[in-house]
């Protein structure tokens, strides 16, 4: 054998360590949200946003259709209330304010056609740290956008893991 493939195996052995630790322990990526229903209505009054966030995670995320009537749907996703807000988390030595707390909440439930409840009304929220200052407002407001985005996305994989476990195990409805 020669050096240079010595090396390369050399190489590879060390760049399958870290990865070979991680299967052992059982980590995966996570993947499709295994539900056992066809379609799927949202209704309620969710933001337009989050009903956006909401189609797109069960169209990519799942093997599941969005119905728009909801006769036409094996479960109702009823999306009751949305809260956005945001805090004071911190003051600088100045008095001004150095942090927020960004927070949303939704309160839903889910329910088939013979009106059987999969998921009773729970809430779920997340929340957010953000820096603020006051030199940088503009691009403050961008970054509360962004984070604000990310956080619907978050809520919407949420509520489908949340949909898949109450499917899978019918006996714990409760969350």
């Amino acid at each position: 054998m020669s050096a240079n493939h010595i090396r390369r195996r050399l190489l590879g052995l060390v760049a399958l360590a870290p990865l070979s630790g991680l299967i052992s322990c059982g980590y995966r990526l996570r993947g499709m949200v295994d539900l056992p229903f066809k379609a799927i209505a949202i209704t309620g009054n969710p933001s337009p946003p989050l009903r956006a966030d909401l189609t797109t995670a069960i169209l990519t995320g799942t093997d599941v259709k969005v119905a728009i009537n909801p006769k036409d749907a094996d479960l109702i996703l009823d999306v009751n209330n949305e809260l956005n807000g945001r805090e004071i988390l911190a003051y600088s030595s100045t008095g001004q304010v150095s942090a927020y707390r960004l927070t949303i909440r939704v309160a839903f439930r889910a329910y088939d056609l013979a009106g059987a409840e999969i998921i009773p009304e729970s809430d779920i929220y997340i929340t957010r740290d953000m820096d603020f200052s006051n030199s940088t407002v503009l691009a403050t407001d961008v970054q509360q956008a962004q984070f604000l985005t990310q956080m619907r996305k978050d809520l919407a994989l949420q509520i489908l893991r949340r949909l898949s476990a109450a499917a899978k195990n019918p006996q714990a409805r409760s969350f």
